[in-house]
Protein backbone atom coordinates (compact mmCIF):
# COMPACT_ATOMS: atom_id res chain seq x y z
CA UNK A 1 0.00 0.00 0.00
CA UNK A 2 1.04 3.61 -0.56
CA UNK A 3 1.58 6.08 2.29
CA UNK A 4 -1.80 7.65 1.57
CA UNK A 5 -3.58 4.30 1.61
CA UNK A 6 -1.89 3.18 4.81
CA UNK A 7 -2.56 6.50 6.53
CA UNK A 8 -6.16 6.42 5.38
CA UNK A 9 -6.64 2.93 6.82
CA UNK A 10 -5.15 4.07 10.13
CA UNK A 11 -7.58 7.00 10.33
CA UNK A 12 -10.50 4.69 9.58
CA UNK A 13 -9.44 2.20 12.27
CA UNK A 14 -8.56 4.89 14.82
CA UNK A 15 -11.99 6.51 14.54
CA UNK A 16 -13.60 3.34 15.83
CA UNK A 17 -11.44 3.58 18.98
CA UNK A 18 -11.71 7.35 19.35
CA UNK A 19 -15.49 7.78 19.48
CA UNK A 20 -16.13 5.37 22.40
CA UNK A 21 -12.92 6.48 24.18
CA UNK A 22 -14.10 10.10 24.27
CA UNK A 23 -17.39 8.95 25.76
CA UNK A 24 -15.77 6.73 28.40
CA UNK A 25 -13.38 9.56 29.27
CA UNK A 26 -16.33 11.82 30.19
CA UNK A 27 -17.94 8.99 32.16
CA UNK A 28 -14.79 8.36 34.19
CA UNK A 29 -14.24 12.09 34.69
CA UNK A 30 -17.51 12.05 36.61
CA UNK A 31 -16.27 9.23 38.85
CA UNK A 32 -18.00 6.25 37.23
CA UNK A 33 -16.12 3.36 35.63
CA UNK A 34 -18.01 1.63 32.82
CA UNK A 35 -16.63 -1.79 31.93
CA UNK A 36 -19.71 -2.44 29.82
CA UNK A 37 -18.26 -0.59 26.81
CA UNK A 38 -17.69 -3.78 24.82
CA UNK A 39 -21.34 -4.77 25.25
CA UNK A 40 -22.56 -1.30 24.31
CA UNK A 41 -20.33 -1.15 21.24
CA UNK A 42 -21.35 -4.54 19.86
CA UNK A 43 -25.06 -4.09 20.61
CA UNK A 44 -24.90 -0.62 19.05
CA UNK A 45 -23.25 -2.17 16.00
CA UNK A 46 -26.03 -4.74 15.63
CA UNK A 47 -28.85 -2.31 16.40
CA UNK A 48 -27.60 0.33 13.97
CA UNK A 49 -27.12 -2.22 11.20
CA UNK A 50 -30.61 -3.65 11.73
CA UNK A 51 -32.21 -0.18 11.76
CA UNK A 52 -30.31 0.94 8.66
CA UNK A 53 -31.25 -2.27 6.85
CA UNK A 54 -34.93 -1.93 7.73
CA UNK A 55 -35.31 1.80 7.05
CA UNK A 56 -32.71 2.18 4.30
CA UNK A 57 -31.39 5.25 6.13
CA UNK A 58 -27.86 5.22 7.56
CA UNK A 59 -28.48 8.19 9.84
CA UNK A 60 -31.45 6.48 11.45
CA UNK A 61 -29.18 3.48 11.91
CA UNK A 62 -26.52 5.61 13.59
CA UNK A 63 -29.14 7.17 15.87
CA UNK A 64 -30.45 3.73 16.88
CA UNK A 65 -26.90 2.57 17.61
CA UNK A 66 -26.34 5.51 19.93
CA UNK A 67 -29.78 4.94 21.50
CA UNK A 68 -29.04 1.27 22.24
CA UNK A 69 -25.73 2.20 23.85
CA UNK A 70 -27.41 4.96 25.86
CA UNK A 71 -30.14 2.63 27.16
CA UNK A 72 -27.59 0.09 28.35
CA UNK A 73 -25.64 2.92 29.99
CA UNK A 74 -28.84 4.04 31.71
CA UNK A 75 -29.03 0.61 33.36
CA UNK A 76 -25.44 1.07 34.52
CA UNK A 77 -26.29 4.51 35.91
CA UNK A 78 -29.31 3.20 37.82
CA UNK A 79 -27.27 0.38 39.35
CA UNK A 80 -24.14 2.38 40.19
CA UNK A 81 -25.42 5.91 40.82
CA UNK A 82 -28.90 5.42 42.27
CA UNK A 83 -28.24 2.18 44.16
CA UNK A 84 -24.46 2.60 44.62
CA UNK A 85 -23.73 -0.99 43.60
CA UNK A 86 -20.33 -2.25 42.48
CA UNK A 87 -19.34 -0.54 39.22
CA UNK A 88 -17.07 -3.34 38.03
CA UNK A 89 -19.72 -6.04 38.46
CA UNK A 90 -22.36 -3.91 36.78
CA UNK A 91 -20.11 -3.14 33.82
CA UNK A 92 -19.07 -6.73 33.21
CA UNK A 93 -22.71 -7.82 33.48
CA UNK A 94 -23.67 -5.27 30.84
CA UNK A 95 -20.94 -6.53 28.53
CA UNK A 96 -22.49 -10.00 28.77
CA UNK A 97 -25.98 -8.54 28.30
CA UNK A 98 -24.92 -6.40 25.35
CA UNK A 99 -23.20 -9.31 23.64
CA UNK A 100 -26.33 -11.43 23.94
CA UNK A 101 -28.53 -8.53 22.84
CA UNK A 102 -26.39 -8.05 19.72
CA UNK A 103 -27.13 -11.64 18.67
CA UNK A 104 -30.86 -10.93 18.93
CA UNK A 105 -30.70 -7.57 17.14
CA UNK A 106 -28.58 -9.04 14.36
CA UNK A 107 -30.70 -12.15 13.93
CA UNK A 108 -31.06 -12.99 10.25
CA UNK A 109 -28.70 -10.22 9.15
CA UNK A 110 -25.42 -12.14 9.04
CA UNK A 111 -23.76 -11.52 5.68
CA UNK A 112 -26.48 -9.12 4.48
CA UNK A 113 -24.84 -6.32 2.43
CA UNK A 114 -25.41 -2.64 3.06
CA UNK A 115 -24.24 0.56 1.36
CA UNK A 116 -22.01 2.30 3.94
CA UNK A 117 -21.38 5.97 4.66
CA UNK A 118 -19.34 7.24 1.74
CA UNK A 119 -16.41 9.65 1.80
CA UNK A 120 -17.08 13.36 1.41
CA UNK A 121 -14.03 15.32 0.31
CA UNK A 122 -13.58 18.69 2.02
CA UNK A 123 -12.89 21.26 -0.72
CA UNK A 124 -9.38 22.64 -0.54
CA UNK A 125 -8.21 20.52 2.39
CA UNK A 126 -8.60 17.22 0.56
CA UNK A 127 -6.26 18.52 -2.17
CA UNK A 128 -3.32 18.93 0.23
CA UNK A 129 -0.63 16.40 -0.77
CA UNK A 130 -0.54 13.27 1.42
CA UNK A 131 -2.43 14.86 4.36
CA UNK A 132 -5.53 15.70 2.31
CA UNK A 133 -6.40 12.17 1.13
CA UNK A 134 -5.58 10.74 4.57
CA UNK A 135 -7.63 13.07 6.77
CA UNK A 136 -10.03 15.08 4.62
CA UNK A 137 -11.59 12.59 2.24
CA UNK A 138 -13.56 10.58 4.80
CA UNK A 139 -17.15 9.96 5.89
CA UNK A 140 -19.15 12.18 8.23
CA UNK A 141 -18.59 10.01 11.32
CA UNK A 142 -14.83 10.46 10.95
CA UNK A 143 -15.32 14.21 10.74
CA UNK A 144 -17.58 13.99 13.79
CA UNK A 145 -14.71 12.42 15.73
CA UNK A 146 -12.42 15.29 14.69
CA UNK A 147 -14.89 17.86 15.98
CA UNK A 148 -15.57 16.06 19.26
CA UNK A 149 -11.94 16.26 20.42
CA UNK A 150 -11.73 20.09 20.67
CA UNK A 151 -15.41 20.31 21.62
CA UNK A 152 -14.97 18.07 24.67
CA UNK A 153 -11.72 19.82 25.57
CA UNK A 154 -13.56 23.14 25.58
CA UNK A 155 -16.53 21.76 27.54
CA UNK A 156 -14.41 20.00 30.18
CA UNK A 157 -11.87 22.76 30.78
CA UNK A 158 -13.52 26.01 29.73
CA UNK A 159 -17.17 25.75 30.80
CA UNK A 160 -19.01 25.64 34.09
CA UNK A 161 -20.57 22.30 33.23
CA UNK A 162 -17.13 20.81 32.58
CA UNK A 163 -15.90 22.07 35.93
CA UNK A 164 -18.88 20.36 37.58
CA UNK A 165 -18.10 17.05 35.84
CA UNK A 166 -14.47 17.17 36.95
CA UNK A 167 -15.31 18.26 40.49
CA UNK A 168 -17.82 15.44 40.85
CA UNK A 169 -15.13 12.99 39.76
CA UNK A 170 -12.54 14.43 42.14
CA UNK A 171 -14.58 15.19 45.26
CA UNK A 172 -18.34 14.61 44.92
CA UNK A 173 -19.12 15.62 48.52
CA UNK A 174 -17.36 18.98 48.10
CA UNK A 175 -19.23 19.50 44.82
CA UNK A 176 -22.50 18.57 46.55
CA UNK A 177 -21.97 21.10 49.32
CA UNK A 178 -21.48 23.75 46.63
CA UNK A 179 -24.89 22.97 45.17
CA UNK A 180 -23.87 20.64 42.36
CA UNK A 181 -26.39 17.89 41.58
CA UNK A 182 -23.94 14.97 41.70
CA UNK A 183 -26.51 12.36 40.70
CA UNK A 184 -27.67 14.30 37.64
CA UNK A 185 -24.11 14.99 36.48
CA UNK A 186 -23.14 11.33 36.80
CA UNK A 187 -26.30 10.12 35.05
CA UNK A 188 -25.75 12.44 32.10
CA UNK A 189 -22.06 11.54 31.88
CA UNK A 190 -22.72 7.80 31.96
CA UNK A 191 -25.48 8.01 29.35
CA UNK A 192 -23.31 10.20 27.12
CA UNK A 193 -20.52 7.64 27.37
CA UNK A 194 -22.93 4.84 26.45
CA UNK A 195 -24.28 6.74 23.47
CA UNK A 196 -20.76 7.35 22.20
CA UNK A 197 -20.01 3.65 22.60
CA UNK A 198 -23.14 2.76 20.65
CA UNK A 199 -22.19 5.29 17.98
CA UNK A 200 -18.76 3.67 17.78
CA UNK A 201 -20.54 0.39 17.11
CA UNK A 202 -22.64 2.09 14.43
CA UNK A 203 -19.44 3.38 12.82
CA UNK A 204 -18.11 -0.17 12.74
CA UNK A 205 -21.01 -1.69 10.79
CA UNK A 206 -22.17 1.35 8.79
CA UNK A 207 -18.82 2.82 7.77
CA UNK A 208 -15.77 0.68 8.51
CA UNK A 209 -16.97 -2.92 7.96
CA UNK A 210 -20.39 -2.61 6.25
CA UNK A 211 -21.85 -5.91 7.39
CA UNK A 212 -22.95 -7.76 10.50
CA UNK A 213 -21.44 -10.93 11.94
CA UNK A 214 -21.51 -12.03 15.56
CA UNK A 215 -18.42 -10.98 17.45
CA UNK A 216 -17.61 -8.32 14.87
CA UNK A 217 -15.84 -6.14 17.45
CA UNK A 218 -13.32 -8.93 18.22
CA UNK A 219 -13.17 -7.57 21.78
CA UNK A 220 -11.86 -4.17 20.62
CA UNK A 221 -14.25 -2.51 23.07
CA UNK A 222 -12.01 -3.58 25.95
CA UNK A 223 -9.14 -1.61 24.43
CA UNK A 224 -11.23 1.54 24.91
CA UNK A 225 -10.94 1.13 28.70
CA UNK A 226 -7.16 1.08 28.37
CA UNK A 227 -7.14 4.03 25.97
CA UNK A 228 -8.77 6.27 28.56
CA UNK A 229 -5.84 5.53 30.87
CA UNK A 230 -3.27 5.88 28.07
CA UNK A 231 -4.88 9.19 27.10
CA UNK A 232 -4.69 10.42 30.70
CA UNK A 233 -8.42 11.19 30.82
CA UNK A 234 -7.89 14.03 28.33
CA UNK A 235 -9.51 14.46 24.87
CA UNK A 236 -6.20 15.16 23.14
CA UNK A 237 -4.61 12.17 24.85
CA UNK A 238 -7.56 10.03 23.75
CA UNK A 239 -6.99 11.20 20.17
CA UNK A 240 -3.28 10.36 20.23
CA UNK A 241 -3.83 7.00 21.92
CA UNK A 242 -6.60 6.01 19.52
CA UNK A 243 -4.43 6.75 16.51
CA UNK A 244 -1.53 4.78 17.98
CA UNK A 245 -3.75 1.76 18.47
CA UNK A 246 -5.36 2.33 15.09
CA UNK A 247 -1.88 2.08 13.62
CA UNK A 248 -1.27 -1.18 15.51
CA UNK A 249 -4.55 -2.53 14.19
CA UNK A 250 -3.61 -1.76 10.58
CA UNK A 251 0.15 -2.32 10.52
CA UNK A 252 0.02 -5.78 12.09
CA UNK A 253 -0.95 -7.11 8.66
CA UNK A 254 2.36 -5.85 7.28
CA UNK A 255 4.03 -8.76 9.09
CA UNK A 256 2.01 -11.41 7.27
CA UNK A 257 4.41 -11.63 4.28
CA UNK A 258 7.21 -12.35 6.77
CA UNK A 259 5.54 -15.57 7.80
CA UNK A 260 4.36 -14.41 11.22
CA UNK A 261 1.41 -16.60 12.32
CA UNK A 262 -2.00 -14.93 11.91
CA UNK A 263 -3.01 -15.93 15.44
CA UNK A 264 -0.03 -14.00 16.83
CA UNK A 265 -0.85 -10.95 14.69
CA UNK A 266 -4.40 -10.98 16.05
CA UNK A 267 -2.92 -10.85 19.54
CA UNK A 268 -0.83 -7.74 18.85
CA UNK A 269 -3.47 -5.10 19.75
CA UNK A 270 -4.13 -6.82 23.09
CA UNK A 271 -0.42 -7.31 23.77
CA UNK A 272 0.30 -3.66 22.97
CA UNK A 273 -2.56 -2.65 25.28
CA UNK A 274 -1.04 -4.58 28.17
CA UNK A 275 2.42 -3.13 27.51
CA UNK A 276 1.06 0.43 27.39
CA UNK A 277 -0.80 -0.07 30.66
CA UNK A 278 2.32 -1.45 32.35
CA UNK A 279 4.40 1.50 31.14
CA UNK A 280 1.78 4.05 32.17
CA UNK A 281 1.32 2.27 35.50
CA UNK A 282 5.01 2.74 36.25
CA UNK A 283 4.98 6.36 35.11
CA UNK A 284 1.85 7.27 37.06
CA UNK A 285 3.40 5.91 40.24
CA UNK A 286 6.22 8.43 39.97
CA UNK A 287 5.46 11.28 42.34
CA UNK A 288 6.30 14.06 39.86
CA UNK A 289 4.07 12.55 37.21
CA UNK A 290 1.31 11.65 39.64
CA UNK A 291 1.07 15.25 40.79
CA UNK A 292 0.28 16.33 37.23
CA UNK A 293 -1.88 13.56 35.83
CA UNK A 294 -3.87 10.63 37.16
CA UNK A 295 -7.28 9.09 37.43
CA UNK A 296 -10.13 11.12 38.98
CA UNK A 297 -9.75 10.75 42.74
CA UNK A 298 -13.29 9.44 43.28
CA UNK A 299 -13.35 7.00 40.35
CA UNK A 300 -15.34 3.89 41.42
CA UNK A 301 -16.13 5.50 44.78
CA UNK A 302 -19.91 5.48 45.57
CA UNK A 303 -21.45 8.81 46.53
CA UNK A 304 -23.71 8.88 49.56
CA UNK A 305 -25.08 11.99 51.24
CA UNK A 306 -25.79 10.23 54.52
Amino acid sequence: MTIEQTGSQIVIAATFFLIPTLGEMVTERSGILNLGIEGMVISGAAGSFAAAHITGNLWIGAFVGALVGGLLALIHAIVTVTFNRNQVVSGISLTILGTGLSSILGLGLIGVPIVPFGPIAIPGLSAIPIIGPIFFDKNMLVYFSYVMVPALWFILFKTRYGIMIRSVGENPMAAYTQGVDVVRIRYLSVIFGGMMAGLGGAYLTLAWIPMWVEGITTARGWIVIALVVVGLWHPVGAFVGSYIFGAFDVLRYAFQPLGVPTAFLNMLPSISTILFLVIWGVLLNLQKVKSIVGAPSSLCVPFETE
